[in-house]
């Protein structure tokens, strides 16, 4: 073939290509043999561009399960990207669907072992104990536009903010249970999930424990601003108990928010959020659930729940790629609560990072919640009260090896008002030693 005919095929190629990229079929690009050439080539640009949506994606998500070992608030990662439609006499395959299925599976998960120390000041007994703790999840891309996630994932199944489990009773078999099953679809910038999806909302550990997996119906959505800055929108129904026969428990919640863009060093974040309950059944329900929250003679709540949620958190890079800061502030208020311990609110610093071999970060936090500020069944578990508290908290945390970090944290804490303090001695401080190792894959 002479090379005059050679630039000529090419020339055609890259015109036909660029056209039907925009959604044109160029007239002469017809030929039986030649169009299905091109359209060949059309389909592999489509997966080349498929791909690196899905690294967006992977990248994205790596991002976010890193801010949330801070323990602090996190932004949820943005929706996964959608690749165009190819145009109407394209191949039928999708891009995802002619990926092979192994690149569309992505596995993960974690396993720790901690030591637990507990002592108190002047009652109660000293208490030495282990945990150890493994999840296991994974995601499959169905196509382009859905994606079906679950995880396996030890502790007690009926405990929805512990994953920990302790080790003791005769050597007894550790208990595994299905602690995520969700479908996700993506929409652009919103994504919609249906089951026991992974937490919808930016969140601390003053409302929402990190364990703690919803179930029902949520969406996220989020849109970058032209400024490097983004607004962003989550919604949840949670299914908290659902009866055949009698009224359900449920919530219903939303949270708004916006990232700035870099300001010189700095970046600031904001989410204002209301979590409506509805506790129309507590059959589901036990002391491990109700925790410290005030209840009626008949065993209902006291109070109800309609929590006010506002969030604030500032990141500084001006100390050096290694140290990072983050400072977030989080204010709850029950607006439902039918005693004076209605509000809560912490305050979490955190220098340093860990994600690299010899990292470290130091942290710190403050917190304090009433009796009935939060819903106690889904608010954190560190410490031995689930409400009703005054806390601080100390850690660091070091990478001696890639993927594993060594942890240690003292918790300080007691009963916040002593009308509340129940068992406890109103006025003596408790202590929480933990020393954790902790690897992922």
């Amino acid at each position: 073939m002479h090379a005059h005919s050679l630039s000529t095929r090419l020339r055609r190629s890259l015109l036909c290509i660029g056209l039907a990229g925009a959604g044109i079929a160029p007239a002469f690009a017809q030929d039986g043999g030649e169009r299905a050439e091109l359209l060949a080539q059309i389909g592999q640009l489509r997966d080349q561009q498929a791909q690196i949506a899905r690294m967006q994606r992977d990248t994205e998500a790596a991002l976010h399960a890193l801010e949330a070992r801070l323990g602090l608030a996190v932004t949820p990662p943005p929706p996964a990207s959608v690749a165009p439609a190819p145009p109407v006499d394209a191949p039928a395959a999708s891009a995802s669907a002619s990926t092979p299925a192994p690149a569309r599976l992505k596995v993960g998960g974690d396993f720790r072992v901690r030591g637990q120390f507990d002592n108190s000041d002047r009652d109660g007994r000293d208490r030495s104990s282990g945990q150890v703790r493994g999840r296991l999840g994974a995601t499959f891309a169905v196509n382009d536009r859905v994606t079906v996630g679950a995880r396996l994932a030890t502790g007690d199944s009926n405990d929805p903010n512990s994953t920990d489990v302790q080790l003791s009773n005769w050597l007894d078999d550790l208990e595994v249970s299905l602690d995520q099953a969700y479908l996700q679809l993506a929409f652009g910038e919103l994504t919609v999930f249906g089951g026991k999806m992974p937490q919808p909302f930016v969140r601390t550990e003053l409302v929402w424990d990190g364990d703690v997996n919803p179930q029902g119906l949520a969406a996220t959505w989020r849109h970058a601003l032209g400024n490097g800055g983004a607004v962003r929108a989550n919604g949840l129904f949670f299914v908290v108990d659902e009866q055949a026969g009698g009224a359900d428990s449920t919530m219903l919640g939303a949270q708004l928010g916006y990232d700035s863009p870099a300001l010189g060093q700095w970046r600031f974040d904001a989410s204002a959020a209301y979590y409506d309950y509805t506790l129309g059944s507590m059959a589901g329900a036990d002391a491990g659930d109700w925790r410290s929250n005030l209840l009626n003679p008949d065993g209902t709540y006291l109070s109800g729940f309609r929590l006010a949620d506002l969030i604030v958190g500032a990141s500084y890079t001006g100390l050096g790629e290694r140290w990072p800061l983050r400072i977030v502030g989080d204010y709850v208020r029950n607006t439902a609560a039918r005693t004076d311990g209605d509000t809560g609110y912490g305050l979490d610093l955190a220098v340093g990072k860990a994600s690299d071999v010899g990292d470290l970060r130091f942290s710190y936090g403050h917190a304090v919640a009433g009796v009935d500020a939060v819903l106690a069944a889904f608010s954190q578990d560190n410490i031995g009260i689930g409400t009703n508290y005054r806390m601080h908290a100390l850690g660091v945390d070091y990478v001696p090896w890639p993927k594993t970090t060594l942890s240690a944290v003292w918790y300080r804490y007691r009963p916040d008002a002593a009308a509340y303090a129940g068992s406890h001695d109103p006025g003596d401080w408790l202590n929480r030693f933990r020393v954790s190792l902790m690897v992922g894959f």
